[in-house]
């Protein structure tokens, strides 16, 4: 069992036994198990669960390096002309405006919205899910923000509620660099080629035979073409020997490709809020770390082309050719409905072995997690 807390509060715990992986992230997690293999290709179902709500997905494997990394697969795809038109440009400037995003009056809105500005018109569906994808990230990094005042509040009645950032409930928190539209347009690249690749990979729709070196294939993290990435949830990394954090929202373009003895490579941060590693600084981060961005980009992806799925044609956005879908080759399975409960288990566990190495260190036994 490995345990780790974050700069910016809260507690990670991931455990692997006979082919189970738990990771408990204080408020929810996930519980993985192996599902099914197709042409010499390992998949994977993983059930999350928070707030008393199950959600599950299938994820595939990938074998590189000697470790395994998995990496999100769609439940079904939309007809290939829907992802076409998705990363074309309209050939009509597009206003949707805050009130159409249903944005205004949230409090997640009110404090990040110095940090980020809204596209004032969408030339293309790919702008607009670029700020789709960046509203759910920063709606998550607010949510968080709030978890962890709760849990420092419940550890200590006394705390001055100033670590890590998280102290800070005022708009003025979002204060500091903005997200450059430099930035965003790294995003808004990325979410085109990443429509672009969807639109084949739909038109196949299938797991196919396996790569030549499917035992030794570079995950996504990895991958030359892939450089940036979204944080979708709270991280730690490195900066010049010290450790710093960043939050959903913020942004990284990874500069190196080979991962060092700690399975970590370097890079840059393109974005980030007040509180969180400085901007332009270059940080060491885990490649798990960046597999979960991209696997979230891919989901949040998905999720916002049902959006524009269901809104093309309303309020001056043009009509989308066919939006139908087909299931996956490789079907959802169903949740595994024990999940909350190996959740559960594995904060008890995580709890009474921090107890423990807390005892064995007050008592000179030099205990470590």
């Amino acid at each position: 069992m490995h345990i780790e807390h974050g700069v910016h509060g809260g507690r990670t715990v991931v455990s692997e036994h006979n082919g189970t992986r738990i990771v408990t992230t204080g408020h929810g997690g996930y519980v993985q198990h192996s599902y099914i293999t197709r042409g010499g290709v390992s998949y994977y179902s993983r059930t999350y669960y928070a707030g008393g709500v199950y959600r599950v997905g299938v994820y595939r494997g990938y074998m590189w390096g000697g470790r395994a990394y998995y990496g999100w697969r769609p439940g079904f795809w939309f007809h290939p002309g829907f992802y076409g038109w998705g990363w074309h440009p309209w050939g009509v400037g597009v206003y949707w405006g805050v009130g159409a995003w249903g944005w205004g009056g949230a409090p997640w809105w009110g404090f990040y919205g110095g940090w980020w500005n809204p596209y004032p018109v969408y030339a293309a569906p790919y702008y607009w899910l670029t700020d789709y994808l960046i509203a759910e990230n920063l709606q998550a990094a607010y949510a968080a923000r709030a978890d962890a005042q709760a849990d420092a509040v419940a550890a200590d009645a006394q705390a001055s509620g100033g670590g890590g950032g998280y102290g800070d409930t005022q708009a003025s928190g979002s204060a500091g660099v903005t997200l450059t539209p430099e930035v965003k347009e790294a995003i808004a690249q990325e979410v085109k080629e990443q429509l672009a690749a969807q639109q084949g990979q739909s038109g196949a729709n299938t797991s196919g035979a396996a790569p030549t070196n499917a035992s030794n294939q570079v995950p996504p993290a990895l991958d030359p073409s892939q450089r940036t990435f979204v944080v979708d949830t709270a991280v730690t990394v490195v900066a010049n020997g010290q450790e710093c954090g960043l939050t959903a929202g913020d942004v990284v373009t990874r500069l190196t490709d080979t991962p060092d003895g700690d399975q970590m490579v370097n890079a840059s941060v393109s974005a980030s809020k007040k509180g969180d590693c400085g901007a332009g600084q270059t940080v060491a981060v885990k490649v798990d770390d960046l597999q979960e961005m991209y696997n979230h980009f891919q989901e949040q992806l998905t999720n916002g082309m049902s959006e524009l799925a269901k809104k093309q044609g309303t309020g001056g956005m043009p009509a989308a050719p066919d939006t139908g879908t087909t299931a996956s080759d490789i079907p959802t399975p169903p949740a595994d409905d024990t999940a909350a409960k190996q959740l559960q288990d594995q904060q008890s566990a995580a709890d009474q072995t921090e107890s423990q190495v807390k005892q064995e260190t007050a008592a000179g036994g030099g205990g470590s997690q």
